[in-house]
């Protein structure tokens, strides 16, 4: 279990990054869901002790994160958002030598253990190959092998299928979804699919505050019977954003849809749709938001 208690963090220009935020994520996967800049980076690089808090605690396993950084390393496998490789060295390579800075130092072991990370992420065809000529998803699962190096309990992956190409973001998933039956798995995205299709509990934040946590599928059933979809034309479309609650507008076949949140039909071009996990998240992001001025 990993107990994140009021913490906050204020850089020097003045941005709240982390504000008040207090979680309890249990072993499986949580999903961190919200758009770039909502602070989720922030949060990640704390827990991995990679920046230190204004104020909070982080407490994972009983260890006292903030007091025994090397005690919650010892655990932690994380794969950050950009990670930088030696692009002409063979993936076989690079994880043996980061399998020894993780203090994996027998060499039958080692040998053991990379070769079985080769193989859990389908990467072994292509060990001798330098990491530089993998493309986004081969360098991603390369990735989450060495955040797997040492069996870490806590693993942390930020913004991990950004990027990647339909079938790679499924076998990415999937793999994720493998390793989470066993240890604490924090899956930061700002992509709702991810969270959907992987994700038994996660939380929602905006401008460094959790806004929403839980089961997706509850959330999503707080919705029911209370999110209307039609078309419009262009030029009505400024009217529907002002005078309903607008959770997203798509083109389809050149023409604007758009969902919207109400207890009641607004209008009779409306249609009730099923609510998903967007549909929760556009809502969450909007109340978050200050409210405008009135002209």
């Amino acid at each position: 279990m990993l107990s994140i208690k009021h913490l906050n963090k204020t850089y020097a220009n003045g941005v709240h990054a982390t504000n008040d935020i207090s979680l309890e994520i249990p072993t499986g996967l949580f999903g961190l869901l919200g758009p770039n800049g909502a602070g989720k980076s922030s949060l990640m690089r704390t827990i991995a002790t990679l920046q230190d808090p204004d104020s909070g605690s982080i407490h994972f396993n009983g260890v006292d994160v903030l007091k025994d950084k090397a005690g919650l390393r010892r655990q932690l496998g994380y794969l950050p958002q950009d990670f930088g490789i030696y692009p002409k060295v063979s993936a076989l390579e690079l994880l043996n030598h980061f399998a020894i800075l993780k203090g994996v130092t027998d060499r039958g072991e080692r040998k053991e253990m990379v070769e079985g990370l080769l193989h859990q992420t389908n990467l072994w065809e292509a060990r001798k190959r330098g990491v530089g000529s993998y493309s986004g998803g081969m360098r991603q699962r390369f990735g989450i092998a060495q955040a797997l190096l040492g069996a870490p309990k806590l693993i942390i992956v930020d913004e991990p299928t950004a990027g990647l190409d339909p079938d790679e973001r499924n076998r990415f998933l999937n793999l994720l979804a493998r390793i989470g039956e066993q240890v604490v798995v924090i899956l930061s995205t700002h992509i709702v699919e991810d969270v959907t299709d992987l994700c038994p509990r996660m939380a929602m934040i905006g401008k460094g505050k959790v806004l929403i946590e839980g089961e997706p599928r509850t959330a999503i059933e707080a919705m029911k019977h209370q999110v209307w979809r039609r078309s419009v034309d262009d030029a009505d479309l400024p009217a529907y954003q002002r005078d309903f609650t607008v959770l997203s507008t798509r083109l389809v076949a050149g023409k604007p849809q758009i969902n919207v949140f109400a207890s009641e039909q607004p209008d009779a071009g409306f249609v009730m749709v099923e609510p998903d996990l967007e549909d929760v998240y556009f809502l969450q992001l909007r109340a978050a938001q200050p409210a405008q001025p009135a002209a």
